[in-house]
């Protein structure tokens, strides 16, 4: 096991450090950044100082230097002009949109970002799976036909049309503003019970929001899982042996039926942060896909970076544990590649 994770970590931090080297290119292959741009208007409007102290900027964040340097100042692989120690040290960067640095920036989103995707995450399984098994049981009943319609509907709805039905309906009928994620009287405000208690109310309409169509992606793959796992000779051997049909079903199908759900983890959470920009910009959720998508509109090359990267992180780990949580559900796999 101790062998397995560190050839892990290491294979993470390669990719890691491939990743990042895409995210910087990817980055920079728009003609000039941010302070560039931002030079060129103000030479334009006859604001020489303003336009020297931005000069200023880029030399102080190495975006003069070549490109290849520019990347080895950013990860912290060479130190930049002004010392910033990149992002290998947990200096992040600034954000020249926002004026601030990445971590003022990002530190309440990313906070809130974790909380909405765990949230979506237990409530999808917590939906789909008791629904899946009750139609994978009652195959072509009526309860089962409901539940494939779902499935259908949830799959086919763009999901950020429902979350502006939602907010016109709501608020229509029952006067209730669904946007953000607490009472705006909370922003500034300290942690408390009445924030969370704001908070939590307010992630109801998101979480369904975004959530709608992985549980219905995930009710049609559980459903079609159990069913051919229902059908092979170890689970018929087993009612004949006289196991009780619920430990039947629990202790055999269903964990087999799980392995494509947990082997599915590392694209989940990144898929739950790039899924939901829309939605997050319909809700007004103050998360970082709506940052993200600012930042390279504007060529906040640090900001944008920061967040892919992160991403990123969140992809590997992920793969991580799944395959950690496959080799504990599944005796036919082995980490330590024995027989």
């Amino acid at each position: 096991m101790i062998l397995f994770l560190l050839r892990r970590f290491v294979t993470m931090a390669l990719t890691l450090l491939a990743i990042s080297a895409l995210v910087f290119i990817v980055i920079k292959l728009p003609p000039g950044d941010y302070l560039s741009n931002q030079i060129e208007e103000l030479r334009a409007q006859g604001d020489a100082a303003a336009a020297a102290k931005a000069e200023f900027l880029r030399h102080q964040y190495g975006l003069d230097l070549p490109v290849w340097q520019q990347y080895l100042v950013w990860i912290g692989a060479m130190p930049g002009p002004n010392g910033w120690a990149g992002l290998l040290q947990g200096d992040w960067g600034w954000s020249f949109e926002y004026q601030r640095p990445v971590n003022e920036v990002v530190n309440r989103a990313l906070a809130l970002t974790i909380l909405v995707n765990i949230v979506v995450v237990v409530f999808v399984h917590i939906v789909s799976i008791p629904i899946a098994l009750y139609s994978a049981t009652r195959q072509y009943s009526l309860g089962d036909t409901l539940v494939t319609l779902f499935g259908y509907l949830g799959l086919a709805t763009p999901n950020f049309l429902l979350a502006l039905v939602l907010l016109y309906y709501l608020n229509r009928w029952f006067g209730i503003s669904i946007g953000g994620l607490m009472d705006p009287r909370f922003n500034d405000a300290p942690m408390s019970m009445a924030k969370m208690s704001s908070i939590m109310s307010h992630l109801i309409v998101p979480v369904v929001v975004i959530g709608l169509s992985g549980t219905a992606a995930m009710i049609r793959r559980m459903r079609a899982n159990l069913l051919d796992e229902l059908q092979k000779p170890y689970t018929v051997t087993a009612r004949a042996k006289g196991v009780p049909p619920m430990r039947a079903l629990i202790k055999y199908p269903f964990r087999m039926a799980l392995n494509p759900f947990v082997a599915d983890i590392g694209n989940l959470l990144p898929h739950l942060i790039s899924g939901s920009v829309l939605v997050s910009l319909v809700l007004s959720l103050p998360t970082v896909g709506p940052i993200l998508l600012q930042a390279l509109k504007m060529q906040d090359q640090f900001l944008a970076g920061f967040i892919l990267m992160f991403v990123a992180v969140l992809t590997v780990v992920g793969m991580l544990i799944s395959d950690l949580l496959l080799a504990s559900l599944d005796p036919r796999i082995r980490i330590g590649g024995g027989a």
